[in-house]
């Protein structure tokens, strides 16, 4: 979290900005490797998006990536629009 700067404007961003940090650093090495269909991972693609787009935009970007994480979906380079 040390590359956005702690404003106003990104103060709403940490909270959500923090739990994908968390999650990034508890529960994914936990889980097996090699099994994201995309690169980046979705952790990362929703922390750039957040940081990039805000709460509402970034959230509704990062919730579309994960509905497509599923098998009939090749995956595949899917950066942050």
């Amino acid at each position: 979290m040390r590359d956005i700067p702690i404003t106003l404007k990104n103060l709403p961003r940490l909270p959500f900005l923090a739990l994908i940090r968390l999650y990034q650093m508890v529960i994914s090495p936990a889980l097996p490797t090699g099994t994201c269909r995309f690169e980046p991972s979705c952790s990362h693609f929703s922390y750039q998006a957040i940081v990039k787009y805000g709460i509402i935009k970034g959230g509704a970007l990062s919730i579309w990536r994960v509905l497509r994480c599923q098998p009939l979906h090749p995956g595949g380079y899917d950066p942050v629009p």
